[in-house]
Formats: structure tokens, C-alpha cells, sequence
């Protein structure tokens, strides 16, 4: 491989490197799976030192054409063409993002569903909900048959801003816009603020359902790797100097799916690149409501400048009754509003009705008072479990609903996922959390399932749980 590179060039010798295989790959058709020079003999043969060699390599990876096989070197990715070929304003194969997905929702009532990301229905606490459904509908019966205002019911965005003083989120109602979730929330900012060739920054590994409508938006996805404090915030910014991102998706606490929650140092250094490099902030803080003591969040330090601050109830009270908002500065509320309108008119003034009225009946904080205890025990009982059995954790986190593991004998997370659900599990691989796909001996493990004696036979013995009597594999709770 002969590169040619230029000293005195503005751009910084690992851009130019990176630059070069990328043509490379594109000129010799160098197909997926090819094996690419090791780090000491590129940097033999171009002359350059072993750390730009490196930062070469992970720029390709964070560009999802290169992977890496840990004590093997550098391939280029099984999806390589389909990288390198896919122009701004080509559509996105969808079924690519959704495979994985409907798997999940495809799993029988019978199946664990341990990879998912949602309470057991078993958890689920129905008399305050179905107490505040019947008051909404003697009390509010209009609520069943009228739309919602345009920015959702005034006394909800009153409540929220109250809970949002209690993050350091200062922020007037005005500017709270509802949505039906947290979903509904990043289809409505992707929409409005990113057009096909457009450039974000995402977390990797991160939610594999935000890659997918970023895809469908023909957006360029650039994966940033989170740590146990955070994004990569060195990375972030040697990926700054190739890149010009117009928004950064991040989770600040209990992240999907490393349960990891951001240092405060971390965060001031994102709002610093943010602003000498001129992008947004998308917080998703829908796991907020799983922490005991709140941490730092980025829209507490911005002020609402940069960062855009949404949150959710799907995850806490009910999938069904969906409620979720966006907190942003006042230009971007108003034109957040107006694409609402013209997708969806309003959201559900009965759902927001209900959500209402258990913030205040001090419903909603006792149920989620009594989920963060029992999450809390059920994660130190995960790790005592996990690390018991040999797997290699990510991090310990303080609380919230995932571990990121991996097993020491197993190189590919698909092979576990295939060995799992024989045993009547259902698992998310860990190619479906990073934004380049490909294949990653980690797991997203959810803390709530693992009570169940197949999960325990699983996490014991992966390769032989398949073995287990069908007549061993009740519930325990």
C-alpha cells in the first residue's frame, strides 16, 4: 500500500492516512473481510509514527469501514460496498435496521426477552394507573374524544418544569414541547434539523433504533466510542478535525447499553468542542427517572443554548399510555411544533391527561421511588451473577436496567444470541449497538429478566443452557 503523504498540509498526517486507504480500498475493490496492513508496518512503510498509524485505524472504524479484531489487526468491514457506495439521497434499506428489532417484539409470550429494553410486565404496578385512567375519564371526558393543544396540555409542561428545576434545568413551560415518547422525540429533531448528506456524531455503542431513523434520514453516522465516564471526548475531537457534525446524540445518565452515567469533567469538555466546533446536543435522558441522586446534566450546564433536552414516561409507567417531551430554546420549540402539527396534529390529551394526574397525586413518585430499589438490588444481584460466572463487564453501573458484558470464549456476540435462543431466551446482539454493524463479542443484558432460572442457567453456562428441561425453566420472581 503506497500513500502518498504531504508534510506541510493543513490536513493532520492520520486525515491524510485515513483518507488514503479509504481511496485505496475504493481503487484495488479491496472487499469486505480483507485483511489491512498491521499498525507497525503501516507506519514502517509510510514513515509515520506508530500513534498516527493508530488514529488512522480509528478514524476508518469510527467511519464504519474498518473493524477490529482484537490480537488479530485490521479488516476491512463485511458492509464496506454498501459504505462506500451509498450516496447522499439514496434510500436506506430498512429492513437492515429493523431485522434485529423484530426479533424482539417477535419472541413468544413464553421467551425471556433479556435482551430487551423495557420492564417485565410482572414488575409493572397497574392500580395507580388504572385508578388515574378511570378519574381522567369521569373527570376529563373530553380527553377522549378532543386533540391535545399543539405544545400539549399546558398543566403537564407545568409539571415537567418544575421536575426539570429539580435536574438544574431552568426552563419555562413555553419552551417544553410534548411528543408521544421519547421516540417520537428524536424523529421530530431528526426531521427538522438534518437534511441526506448531513454529518452526526452518535455514541458507539448506542441506540440501535436512533441509527436506523439517521439511515432513513440519509444521514452520514459517525460513531463516537462511549467510556465508563462518558463519549471519548480526545476521540471526539480528533474525529473534529475530518468532521463537521450539525448534531451529537447522547445519553448523560445510565446509557443504552453500558449503564454508564457522564463525569462531570466530560461533560464540560463536549460543551466546550460544541462550541468551538459549532454543533447541538441531543440529551436523551429517558432513564432519568432510575436514578437515585440526580448527576450532572449537560442542559444544566448550557442553559438550553446548544444542548436539546428530551425525556420520556415509556420506560418508567407504561409503553402503552406514550408520553415523552422536548425541552429547547424558543426558535427551535416553535419549529418543532410546527412539523408536529403537520405529522401527527397532537399527541393523546388522554395519555397526557393520566400522566398528569399521577405527578399530582404523588402516584408516579412512589412507583418510581419503588423501581429504583428494586432495580438497585436487582443490579448488584446481575453482577454478583454476571462476574460470578466469569463474563467481563463494561462497567458497574450505580443503578438503571443494563449491563454490557461480554463472555471470554466467545468472539461474536451472534453466536450467543443463536446458543440463547434455543433455550427459549431472547437476546440483542452487539452489532446492533454500534452504528458501523459489525460484529462485537458484547451483550446488552437486562438486569430485570435475570431472576429468571433460565437467565441463571444461561449466564452460567452458556454454550450447554440449551440442555435444560423444559420443565426447569419456570419463573422466579
Amino acid at each position: 500500500m503506497k500513500l502518498s503523504l504531504d508534510q506541510g498540509s493543513r490536513i493532520p498526517l492520520a486525515g491524510q492516512v485515513a483518507d488514503g486507504i479509504r481511496d485505496w480500498i475504493v481503487k484495488h475493490g479491496a472487499g469486505g473481510g480483507s485483511r489491512l496492513p498491521s499498525i507497525r508496518r503501516l507506519s514502517s512503510d509510510l514513515g509515520i509514527s506508530r500513534n498516527v498509524a493508530i488514529e488512522a485505524y480509528e478514524r476508518l472504524v469510527a467511519q464504519g469501514l474498518v473493524r477490529s479484531r482484537p490480537g488479530s489487526g485490521f479488516y476491512v468491514t463485511a458492509n464496506v460496498s454498501t459504505t462506500l457506495g451509498k450516496q447522499p439521497g439514496e434510500a436506506a434499506n430498512l429492513e437492515e435496521f429493523t431485522h434485529d428489532m423484530w426479533a424482539l417484539f417477535q419472541a413468544s409470550e413464553e421467551d425471556l426477552k433479556l435482551g430487551c429494553g423495557w420492564l417485565p410486565n410482572h414488575w409493572r404496578e397497574g392500580d395507580d394507573l388504572a385508578y388515574a385512567i378511570r378519574q381522567v375519564t369521569r373527570q376529563h371526558s373530553s380527553g377522549l374524544f378532543e386533540y391535545s393543544t399543539p405544545m400539549g396540555t399546558p398543566e403537564l409542561r407545568s409539571l415537567l418544569q418544575e421536575r426539570l428545576r429539580l435536574l438544574g434545568i431552568e426552563v419555562p413551560d413555553s419552551q417544553i414541547l410534548l411528543t408521544g415518547s421519547g421516540s417520537h422525540a428524536l424523529d421530530l429533531l431528526v426531521r427538522l434539523m438534518l437534511k441526506p448528506g448531513d454529518t452526526v456524531f452518535v455514541e458507539s455503542p448506542g441506540y440501535y433504533n436512533l441509527f436506523g431513523l439517521l439511515r432513513l434520514q440519509q444521514v452520514h453516522v459517525v460513531g463516537v466510542p462511549r467510556m465508563t465516564g462518558g463519549p471519548d471526548t480526545e476521540q471526539m475531537e480528533q474525529l473534529l478535525k475530518t468532521h463537521r457534525p450539525k448534531l451529537f446524540f447522547t445519553n448523560s445518565v445510565f446509557q443504552n447499553p453500558t449503564g454508564t452515567t457522564l463525569f462531570p469533567t466530560v461533560a464540560h469538555r463536549i460543551l466546550q468542542l460544541a462550541e468551538t466546533h459549532d454543533f447541538r446536543i441531543v440529551e436523551d435522558d429517558i432513564y432519568a427517572d432510575f436514578q437515585h441522586d440526580p448527576t450532572i446534566r449537560l442542559a444544566a450546564l448550557d442553559g438550553l443554548r446548544r444542548v436539546i433536552y428530551l425525556g420520556s414516561f415509556s420506560k418508567s409507567l407504561t409503553s402503552s399510555l406514550r408520553v415523552g417531551f422536548i425541552a429547547a430554546e424558543p426558535r427551535l420549540i416553535k419549529e418543532l411544533v410546527d412539523i408536529k402539527m403537520l405529522t401527527s396534529i397532537s399527541t393523546s390529551r388522554f395519555a397526557e391527561q393520566v400522566v398528569t394526574l399521577m405527578l399530582q397525586n404523588g402516584a408516579y413518585r412512589k412507583l418510581v421511588e419503588r423501581l429504583r430499589t428494586r432495580l438497585s438490588g436487582q443490579m448488584a444481584s446481575a453482577l454478583n451473577l454476571v462476574k460470578g460466572a466469569g463474563w467481563e463487564v463494561f462497567v458497574e453501573p450505580a443503578g438503571g436496567m443494563f449491563l454490557w458484558v461480554r463472555h471470554p470464549e466467545h468472539e461474536s456476540s451472534s453466536q450467543l444470541v443463536t446458543q440463547a435462543k434455543r433455550s427459549g431466551i431472547s437476546l440483542s446482539p452487539g452489532h446492533l449497538f454500534v452504528p458501523q454493524e459489525d460484529d462485537s463479542p458484547w451483550l446488552r443484558i437486562n438486569v430485570a429478566y435475570l431472576q429468571d432460572h433460565r437467565a441463571v442457567r444461561f449466564v452460567d453456562d452458556p454454550l450447554h443452557a440449551s440442555k435444560e428441561s423444559p420443565w426447569s425453566s419456570q419463573r422466579h420472581c
